[in-house]
């Protein structure tokens, strides 16, 4: 069965063609490819991403709260409606990364979060994570908002299993078509051979890994996809409006965004 409930602290970086491909070489004497990977370079994921009207959980991340949540629906590559797939809660408290998550049918999936239709109850749903899901998205009154796909390649250290690396690139996102199905296309939010790196661990990083970091001048960024994409999506936004109007939404977006405990 698919862990469906993840406790971790998570690192990004970002890395040029060259860090990549030197890093990836060096590692490869602590660390295995995933099971996605053994046959495959790259394997697709994909999201939708749950928001309020006015985007409301993604301007209270951009703000860096202690406290931070966020939902969407993922599938890895691109899923028939009959195909499995995962809605998931991604929460993060003083840095610390809580994801739940539970299966359901696409078809099932959209009828739910969309349309409000619950789904019959199967095996393979995870009971406790579908009511935080279900108590989530009423207490928002949550929409599809964006489209977000990229390809990955992942890695898990030999010994221990505890220290996961994933690389992402061809971060594809899209405001319309907001469809699993619909495949991946949209616009690109990195720069061509650029990746992004993400270290997930429970303990310490090991020695091995922050040496080779090191050397490479590789160093920890903050950055989010989905806060990248709508921090570029208002910025679209600004051109289309009067000065006193973009004078306006200026102000607004540098306003603390508060979100209620849940």
């Amino acid at each position: 069965m698919a862990i469906e409930v993840f406790n971790r602290c998570e690192k990004k970086y970002l890395l040029s063609k060259e860090q990549y491909e030197e890093l990836t070489e060096r590692i490869l004497r602590y660390m295995e490819p995933d099971a996605y990977n053994r046959e495959q370079e790259f394997y697709q994921i994909s999201n939708i991403y749950y928001d309020t009207c006015d985007d409301r959980l993604i301007r209270a991340s951009i703000e860096k709260p202690v406290y931070k949540e966020k939902l969407r629906l993922r599938s890895y590559g691109t899923p028939q409606l009959s195909d499995k797939v995962f809605v998931e809660i991604k929460k993060k408290y003083e840095g610390i990364v809580n994801k739940r998550r539970t299966a359901m049918q696409l078809s099932e999936a959209y009828a739910y979060l969309n349309e409000h239709q619950y789904p019959q109850e199967q095996s393979y749903m995870n009971r406790q994570v579908f009511l935080e899901i279900d108590y989530m998205k009423q207490f928002y009154q949550l929409l599809p908002k964006l489209y977000l796909s990229y390809d990955r390649r992942a890695y898990f250290e030999k010994n221990d299993g505890d220290f996961r690396m994933t690389f992402d690139k061809n971060i594809t996102t899209r405001r319309c078509d907001l469809q699993l199905e619909k495949g991946c296309y949209g616009e690109q939010l990195l720069p061509e051979d650029t990746y992004l790196m993400e270290i997930k661990i429970t303990r310490a990083v090991p020695m091995w890994f922050v040496k080779i970091l090191s050397e490479l001048q590789i160093y920890p960024v903050s950055f989010s996809k989905y806060g990248t994409e709508y921090k570029k999506y208002i910025m679209k936004q600004n051109k289309q409006v009067t000065k006193g109007e973009q004078l306006c939404l200026n102000l607004f977006l540098r306003q603390p965004q508060m979100v209620p405990s849940m």
